[in-house]
């Protein structure tokens, strides 16, 4: 299977989804976190580094639901631009063929 490159807004996403599973995680340890959700802790520190930008549903389900999260809280997190950027094009066209 070829997997094509990520775009960057996903590689944005993957970032905002692993700063946000951090700060949920506050000092609970990364090992007792992964063991919880049962998923390896390298997978969470990959997660939480960004370098696996597009997880499983069911991984992030998992670290949610260990996290107190709910997948609601963790979408509108990691669907929004960074404060201060603007709309991107393709958020924009959709918004118009909405409004249309």
């Amino acid at each position: 299977m070829v997997r094509l490159p990520l775009t960057s807004a996903e590689v944005e996403r993957g970032q905002r989804l692993g700063a946000l599973l951090r700060r949920a995680r506050g000092e609970r340890s990364m090992l007792e976190t992964a063991l919880d959700a049962r998923v390896s802790p390298e997978t969470l520190r990959k997660i939480e580094s960004g370098r696996v930008a597009t997880p499983a549903f069911s991984t992030i389900a998992a670290i949610a639901d260990v996290l107190g999260l709910s997948l609601d809280t963790v979408w509108a997190e990691i669907s929004q631009p960074e404060r201060g950027a603007g709309p991107s094009r393709s958020g924009q066209k959709a918004r118009e063929r909405l409004a249309s």
